[in-house]
């Protein structure tokens, strides 16, 4: 069946924010599905996500000391972001109906911004920055139930909890502590319930997809906290030949403020002189829950891709049950509020699936 080879999920995307950094999301084979019972379904998959400031944008946006817990308005000036990302997804069945997956990304992360505008500089340009990082992300498990496994039709619903395993203590190039957004973990909980269906408009040949996913994310222990997202995906799958499957599809992402608990503080300006290039001017010294400006984002992609069905290509026990596949995510609007913003990403991974307990044992 097309669903039984070409049924999809959503891969979770990272939030946008200050000095923040996302992942490419699209939808691909086998991870929302639930697996027959006894089946074990892994997938791996690698993707490549570039951000930059786009035209008409300054990229100037404000710091987040967490240390101090202050926000301080115009303090950065954005300049790039790229993360790569290796994933290793496990779906397993319970039941006929019931699945349990559980997510694990392994991250590269790598940043550049003009820190310290109106304090560092002869004057008060600030001072280049680097990033990175590497390591664990944050962890998901969840689980699904298939609502309508049908021969034509499927509806899965999930739910997932982010487990904070990601690091969040990252320094940049001047030692200090990169901020939450553009470490590997947001540093706490969050939990993603998600919906997937799918149809197939002609037996064997052609079917359709749909999803949505919501995420909450609770404030951490440096007072920061992702705004919510939600996601919705609609595609359709081809099987041009019983090995070859090609996919189109629509992505949107809607990312809503974070939120840090801090005081508030803008850069110095030349009119603040001869205090300037000099030290941030308080605002408002009380700690209270502010949304951070430049954060939120609007994301539309068109994501065009290929599977190939191994196992139709060669018979053996390598290739049974084997999928490879490449996608590529070409945004076509986006409103990243004058921060980075997420340019074309590329997906590439493979799935095989695995019958760890005999039919009827």
């Amino acid at each position: 069946m097309v669903i039984a080879v070409a049924s999809a999920a959503t891969i979770v995307s990272k939030a946008e924010a200050s000095c923040g950094a996302v992942s490419c999301f699209v939808v691909i084979g086998s991870q929302q599905q639930v697996p027959q019972a006894g089946v074990l379904t892994v997938n791996g998959l690698y993707n490549y996500t570039p951000m930059r400031v786009l035209g008409g944008t300054s990229g100037i946006i404000p710091g987040v000391d967490q240390a101090s817990r202050q926000m301080i308005l115009d303090h950065h000036q954005e300049t790039r972001t790229i993360t790569q990302q290796a994933t290793l997804d496990l779906n397993y069945g319970l039941t006929e109906r019931i699945g349990l997956q559980v997510t694990l990304p392994y991250m590269w992360r790598t940043h550049k911004h003009i820190d310290g505008i109106g304090e560092d500089g002869l004057n008060g340009e600030g001072a280049p920055t680097k990033f990175s990082s590497n390591g664990i992300g944050d962890m998901r498990v969840g689980l699904k139930y298939n609502v309508l496994p049908t021969l034509r039709s499927m509806v899965v619903l999930g739910f997932g909890v982010y487990l904070p395993t990601g690091n969040t203590k990252a320094p940049d190039s001047a030692g200090a502590l990169m901020e939450s957004p553009a470490q590997l973990g947001r540093g706490q909980v969050g939990l993603n319930p998600t919906i997937y269906q799918t149809y197939e408009l002609i037996p064997h040949r052609l079917n359709q997809f749909l999803s949505a996913s919501y995420r909450h994310t609770f404030r951490n222990n440096n007072g920061y906290q992702f705004g919510d997202e939600y996601m919705l995906n609609a595609g359709l799958n081809l099987v041009t030949t019983p090995w070859l499957i090609l996919t189109g599809q629509v992505n949107y992402r809607y990312l809503v403020h974070d939120n840090f608990s801090s005081s508030l503080l803008r850069s110095a300006t030349p009119a603040d002189a001869p205090d300037f290039p000099g030290e941030p001017v308080p605002i408002d010294p009380t700690i209270r829950s502010r949304a951070v400006p430049t954060t939120g984002s609007t994301y539309h992609a068109f994501s065009p891709g290929f599977q190939v069905n191994l196992g139709q290509l060669v018979e053996s026990s390598w290739t049974n049950m084997t999928s490879l596949y490449f996608y590529a995510q070409i945004p076509f609007a986006r409103d990243s509020n004058n921060s980075l913003a997420q340019g074309t990403s590329f997906i590439f991974g493979l799935t095989k699936s695995f019958q760890m307990i005999s039919p009827g044992a």
